[in-house]
């Protein structure tokens, strides 16, 4: 085949690191409490009944799960009581976290980022993906810039096709 009509993968040719946010994102079940079944008449939290519910709960349900703890009534509900909670948890559930299903992939995003070693970037050309079929919170990629800036020649943002250059150093 003549050199003329050979093809070639500029992109591969480029040095270009591509890298998808979406492989840091931790695989496992994700489950909710909400504490609202834990009161009674969903509104009164009564010591010695949410204690009672509390022991009844299966870990095993929770298994290496990642776990949000939210209330979805408007009663408030004293500090402790989520104490009690997470601490019958905490030794089967991977991660826990007071707020929504939202919340708990920022915190789980915000995780992966820290402490992913980013090293084997530096000083080079980085392309992050743009497009996923997972769903990244927007707060990992404002994480990820704070990561990579310092490091990086140069940062885009998008398709080897089509990108937005972030960063050049």
């Amino acid at each position: 085949m003549s050199e003329e009509f050979e093809i070639r993968n500029k992109v591969a040719e480029s040095g270009l690191v591509n890298f998808d946010l979406s492989t840091l994102v931790p695989k496992g079940i994700r489950k909710g409490i909400d504490l609202k079944d834990f009161l009674f008449q969903e509104m009164i939290l009564k010591e010695k009944d949410f204690r009672e519910k509390v022991e009844a709960i299966d870990t095993e349900e929770y298994k290496d799960a990642y776990i949000y703890i939210y209330n979805s009534v408007d009663t408030i509900v004293p500090l402790w009581a989520y104490f009690v909670l997470t601490a019958k948890l905490t030794d089967t559930a991977k991660k826990i976290v007071f707020g929504n299903r939202e919340d708990l992939e920022v915190i789980l995003m915000h995780n992966a980022i820290q402490t992913y070693d980013f090293e084997d970037m530096r000083g080079k050309r980085v392309l992050v993906k743009g497009c996923s079929d997972k769903e990244i919170p927007e707060n990992a990629y404002i994480e990820l810039v704070e990561q990579l800036k310092p490091i990086v020649k140069s940062l885009m943002f998008g398709e080897a096709c089509s990108n937005v250059p972030i960063v050049k150093n």
